[in-house]
């Protein structure tokens, strides 16, 4: 089945939910910009912000929250906003490599393709990463507004019911799924 079909056969934006957390030690969920920008743009999208959390940046309530929604199946996807730089507080990354089934490398290596266009050679000091575990898709974004924007409006929200739909297949009927990149270009194992 080609990337197209998948699409078409994807959930509906309605049908999908998902929890913001923001990872911060001096952020409130009033002065939260960024976490207010995902949480706005998502809606905008038409999916469900189900869920709207802010976590200190230790790795290891990170990975509880984290852990705790994808296990219960509470959100089909995680937006984690903060904590992927480089600074000795930055734990997200950290935090969420243990828990991924699979990674999704391609999500950060075109965050900083694109941010790179936009800020220069700072653009490597993002850790931005993303992954699944279980049917759950998570993508762990810089803080700053404009990060933010930059994931959601051109490489998470136009991907987000085709993704979802592909790990609720996968979840369904493990082997019928093709894996890989080869799904993306249209041909099967």
């Amino acid at each position: 089945m080609s990337a197209s079909s998948h699409r078409k056969a994807a959930p509906a934006a309605a049908e999908i939910r998902v929890a913001v957390i923001t990872v911060s030690d001096t952020r409130t969920l009033q002065s939260d910009e960024s976490g207010s920008l995902a949480e706005a743009m998502t809606t905008k999208a038409g999916h469900q912000v189900t869920r709207r959390d802010l976590v200190r940046d230790e790795p290891a309530q990170i990975a509880a929250r984290v852990r705790e929604l994808a296990d219960r199946r509470e959100v089909d996807a995680i937006l984690l906003t903060g904590g992927t730089g480089v600074a000795a507080r930055d734990g997200t990354v950290e935090a969420l490599a243990p828990l991924f089934d699979r990674r999704l490398d391609g999500f950060g290596e075109l965050f900083r393709m694109l941010s790179y266009a936009e800020v220069g050679a700072a653009a490597m000091l993002s850790r931005a990463i993303g992954g699944t575990r279980g049917a759950v898709a998570i993508f762990a974004m810089p803080g700053s507004p404009a990060a933010v924007q930059l994931a959601l409006e051109k490489l998470i929200l136009p991907e987000l019911r085709h993704l979802v739909g592909q790990l609720r297949h996968a979840q369904e009927d493990p082997a019928a799924v093709s894996g890989g990149a080869d799904h993306v270009h249209g041909t099967r194992h």
